[in-house]
């Protein structure tokens, strides 16, 4: 009978762990698409779909062959600054020993 606090605080301790861990990868794949829309919506040559997200290597790549015709607004270079951002610390999270059982349970893949 003296157990059962015990049980309950420790159990009570990793469920409110695995809440906040969820929500922030959440907020973090959230901001991902945001910042991918408004990047879609400044260059629509990126053919990105609604509610995707855009890889930032590839985003890189089609400004490269664009670059040569005609300059990239510096808005948009900070757009993609904060994908990358956003992207790197996402994929740095996950693989954290903690957060990555919160990631497998909650089916969080890499972007």
């Amino acid at each position: 009978m003296g157990y059962i606090p015990l049980f309950l605080t420790a159990s009570a301790a990793c469920i409110l762990f695995f809440l906040t861990v969820r929500n922030a990868l959440l907020a973090k794949i959230t901001l991902q698409k945001k910042i991918s829309s408004q990047l879609a919506a400044l260059h629509p040559e990126l053919e990105f779909k609604e509610g995707g997200i855009l890889d930032p290597e590839k985003v890189q790549k089609i400004w490269k062959e664009i670059a040569l015709q005609q300059s990239i607004p510096q808005d948009s270079i900070e757009l993609l600054r904060a994908l990358k951002v956003n992207q790197f610390q996402f994929n740095a999270l996950i693989k954290k020993a903690p957060y990555n059982w919160v990631a497998a349970f909650g089916g969080f893949k890499a972007i």
